[in-house]
């Protein structure tokens, strides 16, 4: 099932493999393999079940995938600690 991630609403509800190709469409690559893992573990995005199958709300998915992105950079170097403001804590 291709499913475009543009025309989804917060409420639209996925399959599990459905909402890993609509995370990758979205940019946030993600394979239905790793929601099933981050499932047992606890630590993806919410779903539901209905009979046997997870299914996930659009809207979980993508506060989920943001949360797991870094923020906003402006430069490479801005990934490097500064030491001086640890030292200062």
């Amino acid at each position: 099932m291709q499913t475009s991630a543009i025309h989804l609403s917060s409420e639209t509800l996925l399959s599990r493999e459905a909402a890993a190709q609509a995370l990758t469409d979205a940019g946030y690559v993600t394979s239905s393999s790793t929601l099933a893992t981050k499932a047992t573990r606890g630590n993806g995005p919410g779903y539901r079940i209905f009979g046997k199958r997870a299914i996930y709300r659009w809207g979980d998915l993508v506060a989920w995938a943001e949360e797991q992105t870094a923020p906003l950079r402006h430069s490479t170097s801005e990934l490097k600690k500064n030491p001086t403001s640890e030292a200062a804590i």
